[in-house]
């Protein structure tokens, strides 16, 4: 059984339903990364930090999670999510970082070919 709203990765159009679940702060953050593209550093971030929290690494196409679809599965992550709203943007910014680490080093890669 495939639920039209599973996909492999956390999907970005899942983003704008996030931003009614916390507070003012992350509301402002989801507002944000919602208007963003998807290849957006800042974007990229997020996702990560979604994939992190919503287990999707973990997720198969026959589990309960899946068969709900990424935004029941997102939206409960957040939900769940047992830190205040500025220990959840803090793991957004740890994940921008690595975003920004990991551009960085590819950039250099590319440049000593």
């Amino acid at each position: 059984m495939y639920h039209e709203d599973a996909e492999m990765l956390f999907p970005m159009r899942v983003v704008p339903s996030l931003g009614d679940l916390r507070g003012a702060a992350w509301k402002r953050l989801v507002a944000r990364i919602a208007e963003m593209e998807e290849d957006d550093a800042d974007a990229l971030a997020f996702g990560l930090m979604m994939i992190r929290l919503s287990g999707c690494l973990n997720c198969q196409a026959d589990s309960f999670r899946a068969l709900r679809g990424c935004t029941a599965c997102a939206r409960q992550a957040i939900l769940r999510y047992r830190g205040n709203d500025q220990e959840l943007i803090r793991l957004y910014e740890k994940a921008r970082k690595e975003i920004d680490a990991y551009l960085e080093e590819h950039a250099a890669r590319k440049e000593g070919r």
